[in-house]
């Protein structure tokens, strides 16, 4: 019976020895596969993902991204012109309508100075007269003298075809500052002179 026990108690033993050794080993291989785990699944020693490293983006963007309003501005060109004077044009009729200005020095008239005809065409006495003399002693022959019934823009010196520089010259005489061609009612071989308000003599 003694030994029986005696070899019961060692089989126990020995059973437990077995378990423990398989405990240990099972204990070994997890702790070599956490190891493992560890060791891979963190990468190293540094804690970093063992992927591959990022791509740092690019520094200069692609032209497709780049907007359109990132060309330097461009300074629109001035719209801005300065005014050209337009030249003024005048017709043979404007000039012979509008007064012109009295001569500064008497023009020359080549040819025998023709006579003149003096009208009054404003409401003074005698001015006709007073206009007569001072013709006569500038040299002209005058043919008459009357008053003037009618409408006249100013005071003027009419001529017949042929006698403008005469007309100019007997202007400058009389200090009339406006000359025209003569009219239809007016003799053809004389001057004629219409004295109006204006005239200061």
């Amino acid at each position: 019976m003694a030994a029986v026990r005696s070899g019961a108690a060692r089989s126990g033993s020995d059973e437990r020895g077995q378990v423990m050794s398989s405990v240990v080993a099972v204990a070994a291989v997890v702790a070599v596969v956490i190891g493992l785990l560890v060791l891979f699944g963190t990468g190293g020693t540094d804690g970093k993902s063992a992927g591959p490293p990022s791509t740092p983006p690019p520094l200069v963007p692609s032209p497709s991204t780049v907007p359109a309003s990132s060309s330097a501005p461009t300074t629109p060109p001035s719209t801005t012109a300065i005014p050209t004077p337009k030249p003024t044009t005048t017709s043979s009729s404007t000039r012979e309508t509008a007064p012109t200005a009295r001569p500064t020095t008497r023009p020359t008239a080549t040819g025998p100075r023709p006579s003149v005809e003096i009208y009054n065409n404003t409401t003074q006495r005698g001015l006709a007269d007073r206009v007569s003399s001072r013709a006569t002693q500038a040299g002209w022959k005058v043919a008459g003298i009357d008053n003037w019934r009618g409408k006249v823009a100013g005071s003027t010196v009419y001529y017949p075809p042929g006698m403008r520089d005469h007309a100019t010259a007997l202007a400058a005489d009389l200090g009339i500052g406006r000359v025209k061609a003569a009219l239809d009612n007016m003799k053809t071989d004389r001057l004629t002179v219409i004295l109006t308000s204006d005239y200061a003599g």
